[in-house]
């Protein structure tokens, strides 16, 4: 069972997490809790870095943020305590994630549950700290935001755990961000392959690397609300969804991402090996680089045009990674910084011929340039200028008739844009 930040955000929630907890151990579930940092500890923390540094060492990044992580488990242990149960609360490390050595967005490697198996057995409620492993090389790392699901998933999969459940600020996943459109619809099961492309596009209720773990270790994943008992949303196999629904929708929903940057390469060498060293380059710096598109423009004299995307937290590494190449593999990069991108997922648009034409249609009826493509059999991803995004979300969502009944509430003060 993990919870997020804004299930813990303060004393009372705190207290309400160990209610779910315990209550599960009562029926005679063995528990484990994976907990966030406190409501906004982790902005706070990495704002406490910046007045020191205007570049902080990862590493010391990694040890700081660590930390808050560690408070929620602890003041959760205690509530337990004072529920009647027993429960110890461990650091990423005592449960026994490894990771790989990237400071801040780190892999898991493998989960040595050893410790956990051992306290379960003795009865009691395990709680670790979400966001963070140790590294091979036994430094304290990072997963990245959102990586408490990642942790999760990671220990379900190693205690071979029937369900993991992931505790958020909204009832499930929606149709479309429900603060932009109030009618979305609660989703009541996903594939891992559509959860994927969600979470790939903007989608922020499961991190995903979270959904990759668990694909590809058969880890089914409940997201629901931590402030009601009703169902939320089932992420489970392909085979699975099939056997709970008589028919795919064509689309099943409308993502999008206001967190991009667009980098712009001119003047590259056309020949075999270039975009190999360029995006080997990025790669070794740990930039993860979405959207690409390359052409050859006439009169360009045999040189190429390359445009990909990159979160924008990245792309100031990005472009001092490019620099040193720059006058031997191209001539000249430019940026641009407030960049958007807006999808659609649906695991029926396989089997429907005309769903682009629609998408283009639609984002062209609200005069919404389209600056880069990028598809997948059940994907469509459209790069535009980001004060156009909430309008196009909204347009989509319309045109593919997505709408649910009612308006959706986000129930939390702290609500972080997951939906």
């Amino acid at each position: 069972m993990k919870f997020g930040g804004t299930s813990v955000a303060d004393a009372e929630r705190i207290k309400r997490a160990a209610k779910r907890l315990v209550d599960r151990r009562e029926e005679g579930f063995d528990v484990v809790g994976v907990l966030s940092a406190q409501g906004k500890t982790t902005d706070e923390l990495i704002a406490m870095a910046e007045e020191i540094s205007k570049n902080p060492p990862p590493r010391e990044m990694d040890m700081l943020l660590s930390t808050g992580e560690r408070i929620s488990c602890a003041l959760c242990a205690m509530a337990i305590h004072e529920l009647g149960h027993n429960a110890i609360s461990l650091t990423g490390s005592q449960a026994g994630i490894v990771t790989d050595t990237y400071h801040t967005k780190a892999r898991i490697i493998e989960v040595r549950a050893d410790r956990v198996k051992e306290a379960l057995a003795q009865g009691m409620i395990v709680l670790v700290a979400g966001f963070q492993g140790v590294s091979t090389q036994a430094d304290v790392t990072t997963l990245g935001r959102g990586g408490s699901d990642t942790t999760a998933v990671a220990v379900a999969a190693a205690l071979g755990a029937r369900e993991c459940e992931i505790y958020t600020d909204v009832p499930g996943v929606y149709s479309a961000d429900p603060r932009i459109v109030p009618n979305a619809r609660k989703l009541p099961i996903l594939s891992f392959e559509e959860m994927l492309e969600m979470s790939a596009s903007g989608a922020g209720v499961l991190q995903l690397r979270s959904v990759e773990y668990a694909r590809n270790h058969g880890v089914r994943i409940h997201c629901r609300s931590a402030f009601s008992d009703e169902p939320g949303t089932l992420v489970t196999s392909e085979s699975e969804v099939q056997a709970r629904m008589e028919e795919r929708p064509l689309v099943t929903a409308v993502t999008h991402s206001t967190a991009e940057s667009m980098i712009t390469l001119t003047g590259v060498e056309h020949r075999p090996g270039v975009a190999a060293e360029i995006f080997e380059a990025l790669a070794e710096a740990n930039v993860n680089v979405d959207m690409i598109d390359q052409n050859v423009p006439l009169g360009s004299g045999g040189k190429a045009e390359i445009s990909f995307t990159v979160p924008h937290e990245d792309l100031r590494l990005a472009i001092r990674v490019l620099e040193p190449l720059r006058g031997r593999l191209f001539e000249a990069l430019h940026s641009r910084e407030e960049m958007g991108k807006v999808s659609i997922v649906g695991a029926g648009m396989r089997t429907h011929p005309g769903v682009a034409a629609k998408v283009f249609r639609t984002l062209t009826d609200q005069g919404i340039n389209i600056e880069m493509i990028s598809t997948s059999p059940i994907k469509i991803s459209c790069v535009i200028d980001r004060p156009q995004v909430a309008d196009a979300v909204r347009a989509l969502h319309s045109a593919f008739e997505l709408e649910g009944e009612g308006t959706v509430v986000v129930e939390d003060p702290f609500a972080s844009g997951s939906f």
